[in-house]
């Protein structure tokens, strides 16, 4: 379940970026940032990039972290952040992720899930990513006493 929910994070995170102020001036290459400058880190983008994730990076492939996050990451600690990097990390990261498993245990215990033939694929970032018409799935009780 684990694997799970860290793919699809990584391919729709809570956040489609971080916002930093730089507090020195800082030389990335051949480009200068000038102190005090507001710096967007787009996680959306290092969540696709196909350098860090391979040729697959659209696929939804929850064995990419069989390993853990830092084998699917190749140790570069900043390729998945879902939840905010360093200091500033979400203090809420591992509440949400518990009870993201204690809710998923609970409704797959209960009912198959499918998509609905009405589902369009459209997910859309306002503040947060979220899916542009909702999510229509079809809930089929596993017992015969529901």
């Amino acid at each position: 379940m684990t694997m799970i929910i860290n793919e699809s994070l990584r391919l729709y995170g809570p956040a489609v970026g971080l916002l930093r102020k730089g507090g020195s001036e800082v030389r990335l290459g051949n480009l200068v940032l000038p102190a005090n400058i507001d710096i967007l880190i787009a996680n959306v983008a290092l969540h696709h990039d196909p350098q860090l994730w391979g040729e697959d990076v659209h696929l939804f492939k929850p064995d990419r972290f069989a390993e853990g996050i830092a084998k699917a990451t190749n140790y570069n600690t900043a390729a998945f952040f879902p939840f905010g990097l360093g200091p500033r990390t979400c203090v809420g990261m591992t509440f949400a992720t518990t009870e993201t498993k204690i809710v998923l245990s609970m409704i797959l215990q209960r009912y198959a899930i499918t998509l609905s033939p009405a589902y369009v694929h459209s997910p859309i970032p306002i503040i947060s990513l979220k899916p542009q018409h909702g999510i229509q799935v079809i809930l089929k009780s596993l017992h015969s006493d529901a």
